[in-house]
């Protein structure tokens, strides 16, 4: 079935289990190769969007930097039901910095 306009979520099983409920596609995953796996899986069934929690997106966090340079499938990292461990804010620090020339987002003034 092509992914078109489909949302889905990947992440550490009691994750993902949350948004079954709502009508995403999910997908547990818990180590490297599976993650991997399985994000490859989605983009070639065309995916509009991927939550991915951030527990397991520093498995792929090279495919992720990638994926950024497509305008499809829109990737977002998401903290998992235990937290999130920074990984998302990071990424947003980062982009932010090369779009305006300063880390406007650090806690030191």
């Amino acid at each position: 079935m092509n992914g078109i306009g489909k949302i889905a979520v990947i992440g550490d099983e009691g994750s993902v289990e949350l948004f079954a409920a709502a009508g995403a596609d999910t997908f547990p995953t818990s180590n490297e190769a599976d993650t991997l796996r399985t994000l490859k899986s989605l983009v070639a069934k065309n995916y509009a969007v991927i939550y991915i929690t951030e527990n397991v997106a520093v498995f792929v966090e090279k495919q992720l930097g990638e994926l950024k340079k497509v305008p499809f499938p829109v990737v977002i990292p998401i903290p998992s039901a235990s937290g999130g461990n920074g990984f998302g804010l990071k990424n947003i620090k980062r982009n932010v910095e090369k779009a305006i020339g300063a880390d406007i987002l650090s806690d030191s003034v």
